[in-house]
Formats: C-alpha cells, structure tokens, sequence
C-alpha cells in the first residue's frame, strides 16, 4: 500500500477543514484564526524535573551563601572578643556635675534648745518627788523636796550665835559710853585737879572700848551672814524646773541620800529639756562650706520614723570654722517644732539646695598625677584611651571637683595602670564610682563589656560582648 493509500481517517478529517489534524507541539494558525498549545506527557514531565533539579540548585546554593556569610560573622566577632580580651581591663564611671547646682543631703542631729541636768544643792534625804519622765513643767514648778536636818540644824546654830553677838554689841556700847563719859571729865577738868598720866590713860580706855564695840558690832554682821547663807541654802531643799520644758530623766526615788555638787561622784537629780524650739545640727564637708557659710540658705529635713513629713527650715548659724580633724563646717538650723513632732536626740537627714557652680566631679582613683600635671583618663566609645590635663577646683578626699579637661558624661578610668599610655585599646567595667555629697562611695560595678566594633554588613552576634 502506497502512502497515498494509507491515510487513516484523522488525516482525511484533516484535508476536509483541519478537524482531523494531528496535534503538534508546534502551534498554527487554523482556518478560523484559534491558537493550539497542547504539548505531550513527556515533554510536560521533563520541564517539571527541570524545575525540580533549579530550584533545588538554588536553595542549596542560598544556604551556602548563609553559611559562609554566617561563619565569617562569627569567626569575626570572636577574633573582637579575643582581641578584647587581650586588652588591659580598667574600670571606669562617668563624669557627673559637681556639688553646686543640685540638692546635698546629709545627717544632721536634733538637740533641744535648753538642756539641764539637775544636782542638789545641799545635803539631805528626798522627801518626796512630783514630776516623773515625760511630763511637761513650767519655769518654777517643784519637782522634788528634800529633807535637811543638818542644815537646819546649822541654821538653828548660827541664829543663836547672831543672837549672842548683838548682845555682846549691848555690852560693849555701854562700856564705851561710860568710857567717854570719863574721858570727857578727865579731858575738861583744870590743870593740876588730874595728872597728865591719868588724863592718857582715860584716853585710851576710851578709844578701846569703842575699838571693842566696833568688833562686837563686825561680829553681829558675820553671824548676820551666816545665817543668811543658810537661810539661802533652805530654798534649795525645793528642787525647782529652771524652765519650762519636759522631764526627760528622773534618777531620784523617796528616802534617796543626795549629796550637794556636780562631780562625777554625785547623782543629778532630773534631767530636762525644752524642744520647742529645736536645734539641728549638720556637720557640712569642706567642699561645700561655702555655699553654706551664710545664714539663711533653705533647709528641707525628714526623719525616718516620719514618713511624708518634711520639716522646712533656714539655716540659723554656723561655726565659721573648719574643724581641723574632720575638715567639716557646724551648721545650725533651728525649728519652731510647734506640735513637738521632733524631739531631741533625733537622726535626721538634711536637704541643702547648693548653687550652680559649673564644675565636674569625679572619683579621686580618676586622678592621674604625671610630670605634666594632674590628668584624666577618658576611654573613648571605641575604647582608646586619652589622657587629658584638668585642673583641680575643690579636693574633698574621695572626690575631685575639676573646673576644665572633662565634659559631663565623660568615661574615665579608675585607678588605671602606669603600663597605659595614650591611644591604648582597653576593655572597659562599668562603674558608678563617684561619691555621693556625703563623700561615701557608691561604686556598683556591672558585668564586664568588652568594647568591640560592629562587623562589616551588619549587628554583632548577641554574644560578642561576653567573655568565654
């Protein structure tokens, strides 16, 4: 059968109008103008594997770029640590703002505004006592009796020797009466009725019996004196308040022997005070005396045992000196204490509002004293190390005020080692080393951060400030 013969019925509907054409993978154009895109079960099996091998040979070649780009992150960021840790390790705290322009706090002590401690003034036994610890006195108010046999025995005494001496004054003026009577006969009678001899020895009879009236007369005012002194000393058998104020202590009961004095032998009776007014008292640092010499400055005071209560005041006076041992200045604000909230003996803290005074403050182990003059060290952000000249303002021993050379929010290092010099990398430990207005240090130091720069194409690795 010729080719010709062999036509199967698709061909011949394809030379009837194209409706038994075979299909192609190859599309064209119909009588109509319509479009053919069928393609074969082979060919649509290959293109998926195709697809299947390309998209794998992407992924895989995506993690690989990850990969390296992951390993050159970390082998970068441990080569940081590791050269960080090679690094002289130095502490270092922030430049703060000195004293002035900001409010110092510091303990302060009340203290009454009068204080007594009361000693008996004579010998004797207690009677009997009125006033006990906490009660309120006026000026006057008796607060204890004390029984004084001796005393009143003695008074007894010397009233008796007054007596006996203005009696002998008696007598002698009636012997110097006669004796002037005779010596003014002697004195007037003619010559020749008396001798001379007689008229002399009148004489001195008189000037002796006035001389003994005169002593008999000194006696009178002696005794006179004692029995005054004893008189005086009976008041004090009424133990008395000096003024108005609270009993505080009270070292007396019934039929208790007191001894008169103030020694360390003798037992006070009472002690008072008086708390209204009240006293404060500041010992204030040298570095702040100044703002602080005048009177007037304002004071905020609280107590720890009076939450929410603060107590407005004034500074009153000071001691316009500088205590030698301590090198602090006594400051004394005094309160009105109406209510008597505050009483004496008190630990208190006291606000004082200090003015502006443009300094820095930082830690004393900052300072680094070379040839050149007193510097600092700075550590930079990126962890060099630069050592500035500063000048020193105010010295108060835990602290240095500097008045140039360094910025507030400055690093610098505490007590960094002689083996630095200029420009050196360090790795840095944070601190708040710088004392408080108080001088006492309140250094917390943090976790040790090694300073490192970010690699090249993105953040360090969370764990690249961490020491392994």
């Amino acid at each position: 059968m010729s080719a010709r013969d062999s036509k199967t019925p698709h061909d011949e509907l394809g030379a009837d109008g194209g409706a038994g054409a075979p299909q192609s993978p190859v599309a064209h154009a119909s009588g109509e103008g319509r479009t053919s895109t069928d393609f074969s079960p082979e060919t649509g099996r290959k293109l998926r594997r195709f697809a299947v091998i390309v998209a794998l040979a992407l992924l895989v070649g995506f993690a690989l770029v990850y990969w390296v780009k992951s390993r050159e992150r970390h082998e970068l960021a441990a080569a940081s640590v590791a050269d960080a840790a090679r690094r002289p390790l130095v502490s270092v705290t922030a430049v703060r703002g000195g004293m002035g322009g900001r409010t110092l706090t510091l303990p302060g002590e009340t203290a009454a505004w009068f204080e007594a401690t009361i000693y008996a003034r004579v010998n004797g036994y207690v009677a009997n006592w009125y006033s006990d610890i906490g009660d309120h006195v006026r000026q006057g108010q008796t607060l204890a009796i004390i029984d004084t046999p001796e005393l009143d025995a003695q008074l007894v005494a010397t009233r008796a020797q007054l007596n006996a001496a203005e009696a002998q004054v008696r007598v002698r003026d009636a012997e110097a009466v006669l004796a002037t009577t005779t010596y003014e006969r002697w004195r007037d009678s003619p010559k020749g009725v008396v001798s001379e001899q007689e008229r002399e020895e009148k004489k001195a009879a008189f000037d002796s019996a006035e001389a003994q009236l005169n002593a008999a007369r000194a006696q009178v005012a002696l005794n006179q004196a004692d029995v005054d002194h004893y008189l005086a000393l009976t008041q004090f058998k009424r133990v008395t308040a000096p003024f108005d104020g609270t009993v505080v202590e009270r070292r007396i009961d019934i039929g208790n022997l007191v001894t008169a004095g103030s020694t360390a032998a003798t037992t006070p009776l009472y002690r008072m005070s008086q708390d209204r007014p009240i006293r404060v008292f500041v010992d204030v640092p040298q570095s702040a005396s100044t703002d602080l010499m005048k009177s007037g400055a304002p004071v905020q005071i609280r107590a720890e045992n009076l939450p929410g209560q603060v107590f407005t005041g004034a500074i009153t006076r000071t001691s316009q000196a500088i205590n030698p041992q301590a090198r602090t200045l006594k400051v004394e604000v005094d309160l009105p204490n109406r209510e008597g909230t505050l009483v004496p003996g008190m630990y208190v803290d006291v606000a004082f509002q200090l003015q502006e005074n443009g300094l820095y403050q930082v830690p004393a182990a900052a300072m680094v004293f070379r040839s050149s003059g007193p510097q600092v060290a700075v550590v930079e952000p990126d962890g060099h190390v630069r050592f500035r000249k500063v000048t020193i303002a105010r010295d108060e021993g835990s602290a240095v005020e500097l008045g140039s050379g360094v910025a507030a929010g400055d690093k610098v290092a505490l007590n960094i080692s002689s083996q630095i010099s200029d420009g050196d990398l360090v790795t840095v430990n944070e601190s708040a080393g710088v004392t408080g207005p108080s001088g006492q240090a309140s250094a917390v130091d943090s976790a040790r951060t090694p300073v490192a720069a970010a690699p090249p194409g993105g953040a360090a690795p969370a764990d690249a400030g961490k020491r392994h």
